[in-house]
């Protein structure tokens, strides 16, 4: 029995890798970094969409050439096109007939997987409405449904919270989890990292085609920032402080806030006040370099 629901090991394709990532069963680990870093093309070689050029994708110790390791595997990709004129049961059905074709039934109907996907993500109220009168966050949710449907035990999610509302963004991300406590490992992207801060516990920052930083979320939010607030912008920052808007702000890893507060005052500035915040996700993504940082692969 393997230890992981997912690995891919030194994965390469156009503008993509070498990368390598490896799941465990009810993880939730998100993939962010700007458009175009290559997160959309990395979850397409997880999915099957695409092949590498090298490396090898593993589902539950499965190669995903094998048909029984496809099935375990659910993609929703970002911007998914569903038929305007099919009510939602009717593309759940048309997916869960699919399904068990492929598993040769799996002692399960169509009706009652496609039943189940509409639990899943909270489309019960919305089965017999037309795609064509779906909202946003509805289509969200059915693109979800679609990924999940059969019991997959691996989820890839391309941009699924993105362009929601706070509500709706809750509600998906209450879902997903739901999803990952009973075992089925998740690997979701987005642009946007405030929407990953509440759901994944692990964060890999692309740039270029590469992870170049990778770590526990809270591991990567509790660095701290000290903000000094000036009456006049300084002519040139104290080192290691940035200029900003208001002033200056220096990262404090290795040292204290009476240590970074001395060298202000050392440097004779209009301190007017100072206040020591966390970096936001978004913050860290920002700042990476665009250097590959090593990964112990397990």
């Amino acid at each position: 029995m393997t230890d992981f629901a997912l690995t891919l090991r030194d994965i390469t394709a156009r503008g993509l890798g070498p990368v390598s990532i490896a799941l465990v069963p009810g993880e939730i680990a998100g993939l962010v970094g700007p458009a175009g870093a290559g997160k959309t093309r990395l979850l397409r070689v997880a999915a099957g969409v695409r092949r590498p050029n090298t490396g090898d994708v593993r589902v539950w110790g499965m190669s995903l050439a094998d048909p029984s390791g496809r099935l375990l595997v659910g993609y929703a990709s970002d911007g998914a096109a569903f038929p305007h004129a099919l009510t939602v049961n009717e593309v759940l059905l048309y997916y869960a007939r699919l399904h068990c074709a492929r598993s040769n039934g799996g002692g399960r109907s169509p009706r009652s997987l496609a039943r189940e996907a509409l639990e899943i993500a909270g489309l019960a109220a919305a089965r017999e409405l037309r795609v064509e009168a779906l909202g946003r966050a509805d289509l969200h949710r059915l693109n979800l449904a679609q990924a999940a449907l059969g019991g997959r035990r691996v989820l890839l999610l391309d941009e699924l919270l993105s362009g929601l509302d706070a509500f709706a963004r809750r509600d998906l991300r209450g879902r997903i989890a739901r999803l990952a406590a009973e075992g089925v490992a998740v690997l979701i992207t987005s642009r946007d990292p405030a929407a990953l801060e509440r759901l994944a516990a692990r964060v890999l920052v692309m740039r270029d085609g590469r992870i170049v930083r990778a770590g526990p979320l809270a591991s990567l939010l509790e660095e701290r920032v000290l903000e000094v607030i000036l009456d006049a912008p300084p002519p040139e920052p104290p080192p290691g402080f940035r200029v900003t808007a208001a002033g200056i702000e220096a990262p404090l890893a290795g040292r204290t806030v009476e240590a970074a507060s001395a060298l202000c005052r050392a440097h004779r500035l209009p301190v007017r006040a100072t206040r020591v915040r966390v970096k936001s996700l978004e913050e860290v993504v920002l700042e990476t370099q665009p250097s590959l940082t090593s990964l112990d692969f397990p």
